[in-house]
């Protein structure tokens, strides 16, 4: 997944007094594209205009990495869309990561130039990883959007779906958490919503940092509970389809915890018993 870039290592504790070195990092984000050559590289403080500011971000492994305030241009780069840097491509997966995690800390620097409360102009604190409105103390955190990835098993079969719009490959079942509501009640209640179903022996399986919409995924699986006759709630999906292991199809690459769980169903590693 997309987390998983063992050996090296993203260290995401914040430290306001770091400065960049000649080595650091850069990155630069126009509104959702990043700055980076044709073949993923992204540049160095070394290459940066004189006088530019910029923010500590995180390190990855002996690199410091940060975020310039104002995109810039550079011979030899170009604004990429950050959906377009996703590939399985090892030597690559570590800076997928951190420029993901970089993409979702500059959205919310972005969003929060004002304070929410007063209006007034916001400036980063200088202890910890929060944005503070000078006149009120408001004091915003970094956001993120808890969602749920449910595979819906029914003996040697799972509930694969497709979305109505967006990402067109094989998926399952999912949705965000809403207010007042436990992780289970959202499962349950997205697979009602999404394909009519009652489902029962609800098990956590696994969480996932997805920076690309700031979202922190946690995936379950669970059984159907009676009736398995899909009522395709077609504002949501364009399919809904219960699949036996053999005939479904992964998605193209490995990065996303929806796909690894369809993985685990296929190969026969999970199954209805997980649940018990």
């Amino acid at each position: 997944m997309i987390q998983d870039i063992e050996p090296h290592i993203l260290n995401n504790s914040y430290d306001p007094n770091k400065q960049p070195q000649a080595d650091s990092l850069i990155f630069s984000f126009r509104k959702r594209s990043v700055l980076v050559t044709e073949d993923f590289t992204f540049p160095t403080y070394a290459q940066m205009p004189a006088e530019a500011e910029y923010i500590y971000l995180f390190s990855l492994d002996d690199r410091d990495c940060f975020l310039i305030k104002h995109h810039v241009r550079l011979e030899g780069y170009y604004y990429e869309d950050v959906w377009n840097l996703r590939n399985d491509d090892e030597d690559f997966a570590p800076y997928l990561l951190a420029v993901v995690t970089a993409y979702s800390l500059s959205n919310w620097y972005r969003h929060n130039r004002y304070c929410g409360y007063c209006g007034v102009e916001t400036t980063l604190a200088d202890d910890e990883r929060a944005i503070v409105c000078p006149h009120c103390g408001n004091r915003i955190y970094p956001r993120l959007n808890p969602a749920v990835i449910v595979g819906v098993m029914h003996g040697d079969e799972i509930l694969i779906t497709k979305y109505a719009q967006g990402y067109g490959h094989n998926a399952l079942i999912a949705g965000f958490v809403e207010i007042g509501e436990t992780l289970e009640q959202t499962v349950a209640r997205e697979v009602m919503e999404e394909v009519g179903l009652k489902v029962k022996n609800i098990r956590y399986y696994k969480s996932q940092p997805w920076g690309f919409v700031d979202d922190i995924l946690m995936g379950f699986y669970c059984v159907v509970d009676g009736d398995t006759k899909i009522k395709l709630d077609t504002s949501e999906l364009k399919k809904g389809v219960w699949t036996k292991r053999e005939d479904i199809h992964l998605q193209p690459d490995h990065l996303s915890l929806t796909n690894e769980m369809m993985e685990m169903f296929q190969k026969g590693l999970i199954d209805e018993s997980y649940c018990d």
